[in-house]
């Protein structure tokens, strides 16, 4: 069973209003996707956020705090790395691997329009290695990757990508 690199967070309100105000403080609070929302009866909704791990527990927080002081706050939850399963429950709409790619989507245009470094270089070495396991295809195993420095990785995904580029 394949394990996600995002984490799917959950608010829940009663009142259409709440949910709005949450989901709204939510996307603002940090680097992520308000990706959906459900309704259930007497007023019950929840939206779904993703992205990283620490992005989606600060939306959460933030979205809930929100939903608090505008509604009828009920329930929040973050699953870390959710499985397939999880997932294709939730959005029996997407296929494989598209909520992932929607959530690494600034990752991967940061490779496309910026092989010179600069962006990269702002990365931390859990960013890199992330990204790294993120590129299809990239030519270390994922623990390989979780052992490389990071200059090592930074080149390693510089010429990765520079030989992709050239292959298109």
């Amino acid at each position: 069973m394949k394990k996600q690199s995002y984490a799917l967070g959950m608010i829940e309100t009663i009142g259409f209003p709440a949910l709005v105000a949450a989901a709204d403080e939510a996307a603002k609070a940090a680097d992520v996707k308000v990706t959906t929302y459900q309704k259930a009866d007497s007023g019950i909704v929840t939206i779904y956020i993703i992205g990283d791990v620490a992005s989606v527990k600060s939306a959460v927080d933030t979205g809930g705090e929100a939903a608090k002081r505008v509604g009828q706050f009920r329930h929040s939850h973050v699953i870390p790395r959710p499985d397939d399963h999880v997932i294709k429950m939730l959005f029996p709409e997407l296929i494989d691997d598209s909520v992932e790619n929607a959530v690494n989507i600034k990752q991967h245009e940061i490779i496309a329009k910026d092989t010179s470094n600069k962006e990269f270089n702002k990365m931390n070495l859990q960013e890199l290695r992330e990204l790294a396991n993120s590129i299809e295809g990239f030519p270390l195993p994922s623990d390989e990757i979780s052992r490389t420095k990071k200059e090592e990785l930074l080149n390693i995904i510089v010429k990765f990508q520079a030989t992709k580029g050239g292959e298109k």
